[in-house]
């Protein structure tokens, strides 16, 4: 064999293995993944590899990435909620968002008795007629559509569950659409809300007595009689509570002092309550300049409202 025979065929088995290694990239071993050089473009499924920049469409096989609703005004459609209400004081927006936002098959899509003025509404629905458990969840229109803004989020009823013929003391909670009365109390002071706000002092008192004249109101003064409410002494429920405006004005007998108010865990005495948290989220984002409704009824009979 001559002697430079080994040299030319070095250079023979450079010459072919030089495209492959090129290609390959250095360091890359097999099902090794890697970014590639500057200057060139990975190779992607079904396109032609070309020199500069990646493309930046992804695959189609790829899932498309989350998109987060835009931020907004605290009570306006599509805003996202802080994470507690407690933990902004003063401020008037609402606490969670949970699923669609635009689903046109929501709840508050459904309702047919809303004034035309509505643009908030409140909707606590339970399983059943007898359920001491509900969820609660707000919603706004915009654009001529109702959006979830907050919730749903667990509230308690009345020992009794629901009734659409409520009687004074049966432990029930009424079910129907209602208005917010256009004054919020609390033992604590006024935790930023857009509604009249009333501190409560010693001799604060809820009106419970059907023979009286002021059945179902505010009363400050002596007590009014009968079943009648101290409002200052009851705690942790009336920290905070907004007014439903049930039998107002009222027929004796049918029940009062429906509220929206904090929970102590048990069932109510036909009140709504919710923890303290979310209450608060509810009444700052609460807008009288919406004329606010809240319905509350089991789920089968929202068609009903």
């Amino acid at each position: 064999m001559p002697v430079d025979q080994p040299r030319r065929r070095a250079r023979v088995i450079l010459a072919m293995c030089l495209p492959l290694l090129l290609t390959a990239g250095c360091g890359s071993a097999a099902g090794e993944v890697g970014a590639p050089p500057s200057g060139l473009a990975t190779p992607q499924p079904g396109r032609p590899a070309s020199a500069g920049a990646a493309p930046a469409v992804a695959d189609s096989a790829a899932p498309p990435p989350a998109v987060s609703p835009p931020a907004g005004a605290p009570g306006t459609t599509g805003a996202p909620a802080p994470t507690t209400a407690a933990a902004h004081p003063g401020t008037a927006g609402p606490v969670r968002t949970r699923g669609r936002e635009d689903d046109p098959a929501n709840d508050a899509a459904r309702l047919r008795t809303l004034p035309a003025s509505t643009t908030q509404v409140v909707i606590v629905q339970s399983q059943s007629p007898s359920a001491t458990t509900a969820t609660l969840q707000a919603y706004a229109k915009s654009g001529g559509a109702w959006r979830s803004t907050f919730g749903p989020v667990p509230a308690r009823l009345g020992g009794n569950g629901f009734s659409d013929s409520k009687r004074e003391g049966d432990r029930t909670t009424p079910a129907g659409v209602f208005a917010i009365d256009a004054t919020m109390y609390g033992i604590a002071a006024n935790p930023g809300v857009r509604y009249g706000y009333h501190q409560l002092v010693a001799d604060d008192w809820w009106n419970e007595n059907s023979d009286s004249p002021g059945y179902n109101t505010f009363s400050h003064g002596p007590n009014p009689g009968g079943p009648s409410e101290a409002l200052w002494q009851t705690s942790p429920q009336y920290t905070y509570f907004a007014v439903i405006r049930y039998n107002m004005p009222a027929t004796p007998g049918r029940g009062s002092g429906i509220f929206l108010h904090q929970s102590n865990g048990n069932s109510t005495l036909g009140c709504v309550s919710l923890p303290q948290g979310d209450l608060l989220a509810v009444l700052r984002w609460l807008d009288p300049a919406a004329n606010p409704r809240i319905v509350m009824a089991p789920a089968a009979w929202l068609g009903r409202y």
